[in-house]
């Protein structure tokens, strides 16, 4: 089978055999990359480089002298390691539990660029699918990569670009993980156990909104979505038959706490002045905790008034809430006990200059920022009786019904468990799928052709459709009996106790036997070099 132009050495394939060319932008520890073409690994200099891909540029370009095709040659090139073995799963991240919140208000992606984020992930070499789940706790960049160290490789390269961080200083920061443990870790998350409260409800409907954001975007592809969809299942699970959100606070009501924690004995939740700014879906939380507590006065500064009056709405009778401009946020600060921030301004709303120009208040006022990034500067604290919190101080809250947590979070994990495995069945499913759908057209090809070497031997006699469709329904059930037991060993879905290493052999005998692994290497190669 020739190969066809698609197969000439785009920027990016040659990218790819440069890259397998090049081990000296790997780390140290990483193995040495294969040889090109059965090329022992030999000291690489420019004119080296050159000529080795010179060679690549032969060996897979089309040839009507070779003795082999086109496609065999690759076949045995080093690109074919990536079409061997298993794409893997990642996640690049870092959280409140591994890196400082200066850092990552550096990385945060706002939801509008997560399509963005996600074409310019995919265009790396090595990274075939993307998502982005990036909050105020967290910024994770989930994968699927043809390698595990160069695609870990270009995704922090690529972070690093884009927040202006050295990648030395997010390789200190950073967790890796892989395959088994991402899910582990997205099903997790999902049901609020990695969360700095547990079993808070906010972060569920963050990893809907990277479902939603990436509906019909190139790159949130089949085994990425379906890892996040199925994440939702699992937060969904967890809350229903672990009731692990009963009583449980989120990140908003854990800043109400902290605040009424550093609040004078004097003072409480109905005394003290507050202010929020910020109407949208963190500060309406404020708010209401804030009313939960007891608090039936407070003022509100947002861009506009509509936010604010349809949350009045929802508030019980005798409960105050005040509207003020964003161009009175100085004046209104300068008459609060508590100033809550929660927009998305990405520059500080209050500096030092400005909170300095403030009337000072008697037990010292308390900045409570929930942003990312931050609507406080941290110079704020250096200022004489103003404190400043943000979300990594929300860990002091973090300790009411510690023990029923604990029990209804090992409740959690041991659903996370069942729910890994049935996901881990389903992805190793897909394994077979380019198998199953090769060997039934190679089976649809062998009826066509056969019947029609069938018409001409009967004689003269015309058939009619009935009689054709009889014909054409024997060859079929027939095939389709033969290939029964094939098709029954290509199952991979935990429905019986074959493993996946069975299944896998399976199918490599059924591609070698029907040569069917020729047209599957080809397709995914043109998929790969033909993105850019």
């Amino acid at each position: 089978m020739a190969v066809s132009s698609a197969f000439a050495v785009t920027p990016k394939l040659e990218n790819l055999l440069s890259n397998q060319l090049n081990p000296s932008s790997s780390s140290s520890s990483s193995p040495a990359p294969l040889g090109v073409i059965g090329i022992r690994a030999l000291p690489i200099n420019n004119r080296t480089r050159r000529g080795l891909i010179q060679r690549a540029r032969c060996e897979i370009s089309t040839s009507k002298s070779a003795s082999v095709s086109a496609l065999e040659q690759l076949k045995t090139s080093a690109i074919d390691r990536y079409t061997k073995e298993r794409s893997s799963i990642m996640v690049i991240g870092l959280s409140i539990h591994t890196a400082p919140v200066e850092m990552r208000e550096k990385l945060a992606i706002p939801e509008a660029e997560w399509p963005r984020a996600i074409a310019e992930l995919c265009n790396l070499n090595h990274i075939e699918e993307a998502a982005v789940l990036s909050t105020c706790n967290r910024m994770e960049i989930y994968v699927l990569a043809l390698s595990q160290h160069r695609g870990v490789k270009e995704v922090t390269e690529w972070m690093s670009k884009t927040s202006g961080i050295p990648v030395s200083e997010i390789c200190q920061h950073r967790f890796l993980l892989y395959n088994q443990d991402v899910t582990q870790h997205i099903f997790e998350v999902s049901a609020g156990l990695d969360s700095l409260v547990l079993g808070e409800g906010q972060i569920l409907a963050q990893v809907k909104q990277v479902v939603k954001s990436g509906q019909g975007v190139h790159g949130f592809g089949r085994n990425i979505s379906g890892l996040f969809k199925h994440a939702i299942t699992v937060g969904k699970r967890v809350r229903t038959e672990t009731n692990i959100a009963a009583g449980a606070v989120s990140v908003s009501s854990a800043a109400v706490e902290l605040a009424l924690m550093k609040l004078p004995e004097s003072s409480h939740a109905s005394s003290a002045r507050m202010l929020v700014i910020g109407a949208g879906k963190m500060g309406k939380l404020v708010i209401k905790h804030l009313v939960a507590k007891g608090c039936t006065k407070m003022v509100v500064v947002n861009r506009s008034e509509e936010k604010v009056a349809a949350i009045r709405e929802e508030m019980p009778p005798g409960v105050e809430i005040i509207y003020k401009p964003l161009d009175e946020m100085l004046s209104c600060a300068g008459e609060a006990d508590v100033v809550f921030t929660s927009t998305a301004s990405e520059t500080p709303l209050f500096l030092k200059e400005q909170v300095e120009t403030l009337p000072p208040v008697r037990d010292g006022r308390l900045f409570v920022d929930i942003s990312v990034p931050r609507n406080v500067g941290s110079c704020v604290a250096e200022i004489d009786g103003a404190r400043v919190y943000n979300v990594d101080d929300l860990k002091e809250v973090v300790a009411a019904n510690k023990e029923d947590r604990v029990r209804k979070a090992m409740e959690a994990q041991a659903i996370i468990t069942e729910e890994s495995k049935h996901f881990e069945a389903w992805r190793d499913s897909l394994e077979t799928v380019p198998t199953i759908k090769k060997l039934r057209g190679y089976t649809e090809r062998i009826i066509a052709a056969e019947v029609e070497k069938f018409l001409p031997k009967m004689g003269g006699i015309v058939m009619d459709k009935k009689m054709r469709k009889a014909v054409d329904d024997l060859i079929r059930g027939i095939v389709n009996k033969l290939l029964h037991g094939p098709m029954q060993h290509l199952r991979c879905d935990g429905s019986d106790s074959r493993t996946l290493s069975e299944t896998l052999e399976n199918m490599q005998a059924l591609n070698r036997m029907y040569g069917l692994d020729a047209e599957i290497l080809e397709e995914k190669i043109r998929a790969k070099v033909g993105k850019k």
